[in-house]
């Protein structure tokens, strides 16, 4: 859409013509030339001269108003404006940490009729519930015998699945230190502005390693606001395996629940368990309605500068006006 910033100063279009109407002109009080008589001056060319200097006086006027014209428009200062645009911003500070212990690659999980490892189940379940989260600033902490923040608080959730995505069983070493994780969590919200800072912890494990107790790392965390949602997932065996799967025995009852259910308590978050794809699904769609996006909508324009564009052909016009008989660099 072509819109002005001064639109108001296409009011001075007929300001040439004004100023030759009303103001008085510039009359020579002596004439240049005093002769007796004009037949001397008379020729048989005169007419043709004549009609032709007609034309090209026309011209000459013709392109100074398009010139004034541009200049006008250039002083308008048109611009193009591209289509409406919209964004939701979010006062939400939302990290997730995620559990990459060795545990996290037992295949005791489902996708669709696809038996995949916990991770893969995990990454499926989270990957849609970040997806959902545009707006909120997201961060990713992974965590093992280590913790380490691996996404830094950022709107860019493209960037944020694919990390995820990419995230291997062991890659923070073979055991869980939930206690650090919540921990480094903590320490790395703390500087945040806001209110609404949310940590939502997923392990399938018990704390096994690590500096700081999981509990003492709540009771840190509620001091500093930060809200924890703690889910535990783990598979359970399938129809007569016997409690095992490939060889490897169902270790769902390593979670520590009642440590996950005080964590929660703590900092006034809660505490799920999951012992299949859905329930983990379902758990993520009810800590969107538990944490829902604070949206606020702002809308812009692209604006593009067109002024160049009359400018420049002012000064065009006005260039091949000089060229006429009527202008000072006629050849």
């Amino acid at each position: 859409m072509l819109t002005f910033v001064w639109p108001l100063l296409f009011l001075a279009l007929p300001l040439p013509w004004l100023v030759r109407r009303f103001l008085p002109s510039v009359n020579r009080s002596e004439p240049a030339l005093l002769v007796p008589d004009l037949r001397p001056f008379q020729h048989s060319g005169a007419g043709q001269r004549s009609r032709r200097g007609a034309r090209q006086a026309l011209w000459y006027l013709i392109l100074l108003w398009l010139a004034w014209a541009l200049l006008v428009t250039a002083a308008a200062r048109p611009q193009w404006q591209g289509e409406q645009v919209s964004t939701t911003l979010s006062g939400r500070d939302l990290l997730l940490a995620v559990d990459l212990s060795g545990s996290m690659n037992i295949e005791d999980m489902y996708l669709g009729n696809r038996q995949v490892t916990r991770l893969e189940a995990v990454k499926s379940v989270i990957g849609e519930f970040i997806r959902r989260r545009q707006g909120d600033r997201i961060g990713l902490v992974l965590f093992g015998t280590r913790a380490y923040v691996h996404v830094p608080l950022t709107m860019d959730t493209n960037t944020v699945m694919q990390l995820l995505q990419e995230s291997t069983v062991g890659m923070p070493g073979p055991r869980t230190a939930i206690g650090d994780a919540i921990g480094l969590s903590v320490r790395y919200l703390r500087d945040r502005p806001g209110d609404e800072k949310v940590l939502i912890l997923l392990t399938d494990g018990a704390n096994n390693s690590g500096q700081l107790e999981p509990v003492r790392a709540a009771e840190i965390a509620a001091a500093e606001n930060v809200r924890i949602h703690a889910v535990g997932v783990g598979g359970q065996p399938a129809p007569g395996s016997g409690g095992f799967l490939g060889g490897v025995r169902e270790r769902t009852a390593e979670v520590d629940h009642e440590s996950l259910a005080q964590i929660a308590e703590l900092t006034g978050g809660r505490s799920y368990m999951a012992h299949n794809t859905a329930e983990l699904e379902e758990i993520y769609l009810a800590l969107d309605q538990i944490e829902p996006i604070d949206e606020e909508v702002r809308t812009f324009r692209q604006v593009q500068a067109l002024t160049h564009y009359p400018l420049g052909g002012a000064l065009l016009l006005y260039g091949v006006a000089l060229l006429f008989p009527g202008g000072r660099l006629h050849v």
